[in-house]
């Protein structure tokens, strides 16, 4: 991992790649490297830490050629060091691989290469590849690159997806991809290798998904893919509506403000069209599975990772409550390890921003060998996880640049409660007049977070007293639970700070010891049927000198009288409270991080997108 960007065009082959490398700094990395070829000659550039250290490096290479391939590397196997990062070379020099993934089988591999006269420089498994193809084109001197990488990867074992160029094949990237994603860009006399959309989006909207073992090759001639077997395969160019702008920072100080800031227009751009305030219907076109089959459907699954399985057991409160369904959300990493039980009327719904998370796709994959239909909530078109769903929720959240999700979570919870709504109609649960009511408190719901948005400043000062903290910790119950476990984690993503969500009911089970002055406690107290049990809760706390942070609704003031800090939200529907509840939490996180001097955006050993298991 991390981040791969290949070019073939008339521009300086140079700056197309580090400015695509730019675009996928948010992913994480802790080194990067390019490699240009100019004609008989491979040169390569490469340094350890931040990109502003590579091109420090280049100022003094010159490096002009005709194409050629970038990389931030995100290390598994071997340390963060300038000798590790890529591109790799093979034994002659002459062609050099960038990869995201793991090679499983790399020791294996590296061992047989060894014994056949093969010289290693470094610790990766990435440059078992490289050694690989060199081995593979020794059978016949005029094999071409993509024959010899058809011929090794069958060996490789593990997710891989990586690219390729040789001074033996000019103006040729091949890439291929088994795991993480790959998407090929087609401009005007000019093609695209990368990781992810964002590197090339200033460039092309039309593009390619490359799905697993697949291999595509890219020529000043067009874009030719093909199976293992060298087999064609037509496909279809998707159109990425995405606005550039969207993925700059438009004035902000950093994207993960950006995307806060954001989350009005995003869950606006997700309901549109797919509501109607006149019927109370709900309309999800991408949807292969039947109104009988949600109406059979005894279970749903839902699987995700991090901040997508919040969102999950949120889902599970609305799908439950309004559509009478029962609902099982797992950790997608856990799912398929734990033997689950499906049944031919069961469904699953996997939750992913990217759409390519592994443990995801995984778990996707288990339930569709097993027969059962798959639904997804995504933010990325024609992502793999997209692809292989029989329906699909699309969240027009727009790219998110920042690794603490932000925008994507609170436009997948918009989601879900469509998708609850949905299941709920064709199951009967709700009448249409009840489903119009449901409706009209989603539809507030962009202007209300405009009105805690307008509170940055007051979150700000509570952010200055308490940014000292070792330990916070969150409370919730109900549907609001989840909404204390991601509160916690983004604090702890992006500002280092140890922090617990905890079920307020289960603070006397254990939590309660932590509790005294030099602790933080944010407390989610809302006027729903756990209204007075919250305040027990937060009773106690306070009995033990605990600092009180109270998140409550506009009207309940009273409750946050005896507490250090109070931020009040606009009265809404319980099932929506998670949504609003999120947006403080979101900026206490933020602005602690940035009075710690952390890094808000590349949080240390965090990456965007998790691509391999």
């Amino acid at each position: 991992m991390c981040g791969i960007v290949g070019y073939i065009g008339s521009k300086k082959v140079s700056n197309v790649i580090l400015d695509g490398l730019r675009r996928l700094e948010y992913r994480g990395y802790d080194s990067a490297g390019i490699a240009v070829i100019d004609g008989p000659n491979v040169k390569v550039v490469r340094a350890a830490g931040k990109l502003r250290e590579l091109e420090e490096n280049l100022r003094l290479t010159q490096l002009d050629g005709s194409f050629g391939l970038g990389h931030t590397r995100w290390a598994t196997h071997g340390r963060p060091t300038e000798e590790n990062a890529h591109p790799h070379r093979d034994c002659t020099g002459s062609m050099v691989v960038v990869h995201n993934g793991i090679i499983e089988n790399y020791k294996e591999l590296k061992t047989q290469l060894i014994g056949a006269g093969h010289q290693f420089k470094t610790e990766t498994d990435t440059e078992v590849i490289a050694h690989l193809i060199e081995e593979v084109r020794k059978k016949r001197p005029d094999m071409s690159l993509e024959d010899g990488v058809r011929g090794a990867v069958p060996r490789l074992s593990g997710s891989y997806a990586f690219a390729a160029i040789s001074t033996r094949d000019p103006r040729k990237i091949v890439a291929a991809r088994n795991g993480p994603p790959l998407v090929i860009g087609l401009g005007k006399d000019e093609y695209f290798v990368a990781s992810d959309i964002p590197a090339i989006l200033h460039h092309t909207r039309d593009v390619f998904f490359l799905d697993d073992r697949e291999v595509a090759v890219v020529t000043d001639g067009g874009v030719v893919i093909t199976d293992h077997d060298g087999k064609s395969i037509r496909k279809q160019v998707q159109r990425i509506t995405w606005d550039p702008i969207l993925a700059e920072k438009a004035g902000f100080k950093h994207f993960m403000l950006k995307e806060i800031y954001e989350q009005p227009r995003a869950i606006r751009d997700t309901l549109l069209g797919r509501v109607s305030q006149d019927s109370g219907k709900i309309f999800l076109d991408e949807m292969e599975v039947t109104e009988q089959e949600f109406r059979a459907c005894k279970k749903l699954h839902i699987v995700a990772c991090g901040t997508s399985w919040h969102a999950a057991l949120i889902g599970k409160f609305l799908i439950e409550k309004l559509a009478k369904l029962p609902v099982e959300v797992d950790i997608a990493s856990e799912f398929r390890y734990r033997s689950p039980i499906f049944e031919p009327d069961h469904l699953l719904l996997v939750i992913t921003q990217s759409g390519e998370t592994a443990d995801t796709l995984a778990a996707q994959r288990e339930a569709r060998s097993r027969g059962l239909k798959t639904l997804a909530i995504c933010n990325v078109v024609g992502s793999m996880a997209t692809r292989e769903a029989q329906g699909v929720i699309y969240t027009h959240a727009g790219p998110e640049i920042g690794v603490a999700s932000t925008k994507a979570f609170t436009a997948q919870i918009a989601a879900l409660y469509l998708l609850a709504l949905h299941a709920a109609q064709v199951r009967g649960a709700l009448t249409p007049e009840e489903c119009k009511a449901h409706i009209r408190d989603l539809l507030l719901i962009p202007t209300q977070i405009e009105q805690i948005l307008a509170k940055d400043g007051e979150i700000e000062e509570i952010a200055k007293d308490f940014h000292r903290a070792s330990d916070f910790l969150y409370l919730g119950r109900g549907v609001n639970y989840p909404i204390a476990l991601e509160g916690a984690l983004k604090l702890k993503e992006i500002s280092y700070i140890h922090a617990e969500g905890y079920p307020a009911g289960e603070m006397k089970h254990g939590p309660i010891a932590l509790i005294d002055r030099n602790l933080p406690i944010v407390a989610l107290v809302f006027g729903d049927a756990l209204f007075e049990k919250m305040m027990s809760n937060v009773e106690e706390a306070q009995a033990r000198d605990g600092a009180i942070i109270m998140i409550t609704q506009e009207g309940h003031e009273e409750a946050g009288r005896r507490c250090a800090r109070t931020v009040t939200i606009p009265k809404t529907s319980d099932l929506l409270t998670p949504i609003l509840a999120s947006i403080p939490l979101q900026l206490l996180a933020y602005h602690i991080a940035l009075r710690r001097g952390c890094d808000v955006d590349q949080p240390r050993n965090l990456a965007k997108s998790v691509t391999v298991e």
